[in-house]
């Protein structure tokens, strides 16, 4: 009986992109300006994973539409 191997190839995904558009002014809540990223966040960003970085992400898109800048 002849066994069948399948090779996986792994792919390295790309890392997600910083939402940074260097406008880069905390307030008062240590949110970003530009960004909508916590002070943590921002210095967090190039050790987090792909995952953590989508959550932030929608951490940003909520934040942003909080204070009305998107809608």
């Amino acid at each position: 009986m002849a066994e069948k191997v399948l090779s996986q190839v792994v792919v390295a995904e790309r890392p997600v992109r910083s939402p940074c558009i260097s406008v880069c002014a905390l307030n008062e809540k240590d949110i970003c300006e530009g960004c909508f990223r916590s002070g943590m966040e921002i210095s967090r960003w190039g050790t987090m994973s792909n995952d953590e970085r989508r959550q932030v992400l929608k951490s940003c898109t909520e934040r942003a539409r909080s204070m009305g800048r998107i809608w």
